[in-house]
């Protein structure tokens, strides 16, 4: 007989015993032995504490930290493929979840990044470079013993004693977890997929109140418990001694406030977690650790349509079943990859009495109430409206007298729970508004109809209504047989009504669909890219009519959705890789979005076509505008739109998750839109390269002639500093007014010459003082007759010559140039 061979680990020594047993015989030994040989790598190579001076790398993916029942792990999670954030997360569910995070805000490198402990109990990530990210705040000054990570999930620092410095548990990010207190000093906040925080929050008031609140730019708004209850009525103790909430084991909550919760299947024994969703719900799960996926046990909110602010201002939330967000008639979207963002008007209300109301039965907008009159008629609910020109609605509920004035139109829901209510919106009466432009949730989903004035202690989540016992035997069982069938026969019928509705619903164009696909377990997923066909791109650009553009990349048409929105259509060329490949990086450029970057809407990768969807921006392109003697840019908008340039690279180069290097920065590629704000376009289409040097995927030269950095044609490491370099040229043509390559042709020279040539001309001109800048006037734009700032154009004249010099690692970052050009312009501003 061959002896199994098991392990039994002594921690405190890192030995390993074996010991034998007589029965099983020799076949089985091998699988045993790789078995035994895998548990020995993962127990080896996880830890079970961080000692002072030591540290958990980025690179490697076992390097972390499990606590000692294997429940929870502590280490570096990947956002993307470059990107990661040093979190904790259920170490056994079918998808990881992570229950708090330390840099959310600041993703670091997937290389060269690390976490380390110092010997006073400072834990810092630091990214590639060495920068710290984030650290803990140790107000002690005892020493530090080491960081562990213990079997309620909480990550500690521990000093002398067994004293606790620091633990997450006191900083929690959007989930609470069993025996983890939530205090005055702390809140729980939304999270996307990738972590990025959102805009709602779970905290106590200032009645000590716990409170589910939509943070706005400017405001908190409040809207859990329903803010216009008083105090019985929402069952809370206001103004209590204490602030304090816990969530213990056998999943049933209570706060100092007398908030309680209790999970469904309350009892021991399930692991558990409270988790504001980033759909502003706070919702409790339960894992079933068969199959590792979470269940919903409990929630603020049955409906999801009842958070507020979900499709923001002059939005209406509407079910199709699926929760979708749509816009109030005569208004439109602002950012169609975004319905949070709401719709603005497409009318102006002049408030001189030539307005009229359009009815939106059964809906309803939350909140902003100018004032509640009670027991009055709709005709006098309307004069109300009507005389104050603040008033952009009114809700009126037939049968009870009240009349809700609204400053504001936000928080909408339409659906047929909202009984004898029904919103009147203020417009114009020159305004034609089609019928079927009035929103209004879809009748054959029942289970998804707003109801949100049924209160959710407990709350059961039932999806089939279950049959009653049978008294009567055999002839039950027939009946039921029989209605079973004719209600088959009724169900196939009613499903191709449902088809033919949906078919004419598409048809009409009512695009309530494209904010959340699916409410899988109550999960909303937004989209914000998709993907076109090539016949739908053929009837937006009339078979690609009208051509505005042409570059290296490809071609760019104009085109108009059917939606309306004018968009720019860009077939790309010379594009070589797989479908996966190709979607790979697309994924990558549609998660990118700033205000100083054109916003990518979607793709087509039909057969041989690739195709991407951009904004259309209105200007066109700075070169025809700045090199054109039909308009002259002003220097205010000169500066204006070097700041901007200079913040939209920032962003790719350093706050970005996949960090991008553009790679052909000149004035083709910016574009003004009708403020004159520059928006960078094609950032993305070269190669996604490494920050901190060579990529073996940029193997050949990108950009044009006279942009070129010199480390292109050198074969030296190609960093961001390309873009720096770039982007001086830039610098000095919008100085001079005029190409560089131009000015090259009419010297006969090679334009790096001309550039080397007036480098040199700065760097002296640059050292003399005081009035001896007498040369400065002569060399800016002379179309601006000496309308300048002084300050400002010395300063971009520094950046030039610092942007444009031969050594890339003596220019600086986009993220200093950025600074720097802010600081020269609030200095300008003060002067002024």
């Amino acid at each position: 007989m061959v002896p199994i061979i098991s392990p039994i680990c002594d921690h405190s020594r890192d030995q390993f015993f074996i010991s034998a047993s007589p029965n099983m015989d020799g076949r089985s030994t091998p699988l045993l032995l790789l078995l035994t040989l895998a548990l020995l790598f993962l127990r080896v190579s996880a830890r079970e504490f961080l000692s002072p001076g030591s540290s958990m790398s980025v690179e490697d993916s076992s390097d972390v930290l499990r606590s000692p029942d294997g429940t929870f792990t502590c280490g570096f999670n990947n956002i993307s493929q470059t990107a990661s954030i040093f979190s904790i997360w259920y170490s056994n569910t079918a998808e990881r979840t992570v229950v708090w995070s330390a840099n959310h805000l600041h993703p670091v490198y997937f290389k060269r990044s690390r976490v380390t402990l110092d010997a006073d109990g400072r834990m810092a990530v630091e990214d590639y470079d060495g920068r710290p990210v984030w650290e803990n705040n140790v107000s002690s000054s005892s020493s530090a013993q080491q960081a562990q990570l213990l079997d309620t999930g909480n990550l500690v620092v521990k000093g002398q004693g067994d004293i606790i410095l620091w633990q997450s548990f006191h900083s929690p990010t959007d989930t609470l977890l069993p025996y983890q207190n939530i205090t005055s000093a702390a809140k729980l906040v939304s999270a996307s997929r990738l972590l990025v925080p959102g805009r709602y929050s779970f905290h106590f008031d200032d009645e000590h109140i716990l409170t589910l609140f939509d943070d706005e730019k400017d405001i908190s708004l409040k809207y859990w418990p329903i803010p216009s209850n008083d105090i019985w009525t929402k069952k809370r103790n206001a103004f209590s001694t204490t602030a304090i909430g816990v969530l213990d084991s056998s999943g049933y909550f209570l706060g100092s406030d007398n908030l309680t919760l209790k999970a469904v299947d309350w009892g021991h024994g399930v692991m558990r977690r409270l988790t504001l969703d980033y759909d502003g719900n706070l919702r409790l799960y339960s894992l079933n650790k068969i199959d590792g996926t979470w269940s919903v046990t409990w929630m603020a909110y049955q409906q999801t349509c009842c958070v507020l602010g979900l499709c923001g201002i002059n939005g209406i939330c509407v079910y199709t079943p699926q929760p979708a967000c749509a816009c109030a008639p005569g208004h439109e979207i602002i950012d169609p990859s975004d319905r949070s963002q709401g719709c603005r008007p497409k009318f102006n209300l002049s408030c001189d009495g030539q307005e009229m109301f359009l009815k939106l039965p059964a809906t309803d907008f939350h909140g902003n109430d100018l004032r509640l009159n009670t027991i009055v008629s709709f005709d006098e609910c309307k004069k109300i409206c009507l005389k104050d020109c603040n008033c952009k609605g009114f809700a009126y509920w037939q049968g009870t007298g009240l009349c809700y004035p609204k400053g504001t139109l936000v928080g909408g829901v339409t659906g047929p729970s909202i009984v004898g209510g029904s919103i009147h919106l203020k417009i114009p009466k020159t305004l034609q508004v089609p019928r079927s432009s009035i929103p209004h949730s879809q009748p054959f989903g029942p289970k998804y109809v707003p109801n949100c004035s049924v209160k959710s202690k407990h709350f059961t989540v039932n999806f089939w209504d279950q049959p009653k016992s049978s008294q009567n035997g055999s002839h039950s069982h027939y009946l039921f047989l029989a209605y079973g069938f004719l209600l088959a026969i009724f169900c196939v019928e009613l499903i191709f009504v449902a088809l033919g509705c949906w078919f004419l619903f598409i048809r009409e164009g009512k695009k309530l669909m494209g904010v959340w696909p699916a409410e899988v377990g109550y999960e909303m997923v937004t989209n914000h890219f998709r993907r076109y066909t090539y016949k739908e791109l053929q009837r937006a650009t009339q078979k690609f009519k009208d051509r505005i553009g042409c570059g290296a990349s490809g071609l760019v048409y104009k085109g108009v959705l059917k939606d309306k929105r004018a968009i720019a259509v860009k077939t790309l060329a010379d594009i070589h890789q797989g479908e996966e490949e190709f979607q790979h990086e697309l994924s990558v450029i549609g998660r990118i979005y700033h205000m100083n970057l054109v916003r990518v809407w979607g793709f087509c990768s039909d057969g041989p076509h690739r195709i991407l969807v951009l904004e259309y921006v209105e200007n066109g392109s700075l070169d025809k505008t700045l090199f054109s003697s039909e308009r002259l840019l002003g220097w205010s908008e000169r500066f204006k739109i070097a700041l901007g340039v200079a913040r939209g690279l920032a962003y790719l180069h350093h706050e970005c998750l996949e960090w991008v290097i553009h790679c052909d920065i000149k004035p083709e590629n910016i574009l003004l839109d009708d403020n004159l704000e520059p928006k960078i376009s094609d950032f993305g289409l070269a190669k996604l390269v490494n920050r901190s040097g060579s990529n073996k995927n940029v193997s050949r030269i990108h950009g044009t002639r006279g942009y070129i950095a010199p480390e292109w044609v050198s074969s030296q490491p190609i960093t961001s500093k390309v873009d720096v370099y770039s982007f001086g040229v830039v610098l000095l043509e919008l100085l001079m007014g005029a190409r560089v390559s131009d000015w090259a042709s009419n010297a006969g020279e090679e334009v790096e010459m001309v550039l080397g040539t007036v480098v040199r001309m700065l760097t002296k001109n640059m050292m003399l003082e005081g009035s001896q800048h007498l040369w400065l006037p002569d060399f800016i734009d002379l179309r601006l007759n000496g309308q300048f700032d002084r300050l400002q154009a010395r300063t971009m004249v520094k950046l030039t010559v610092s942007c444009l010099e031969e050594d890339s690692r003596k220019r600086p970052t986009m993220e200093n140039l950025v600074q720097m050009l802010v600081s020269v312009d609030e200095a300008s501003g003060t002067m002024q």
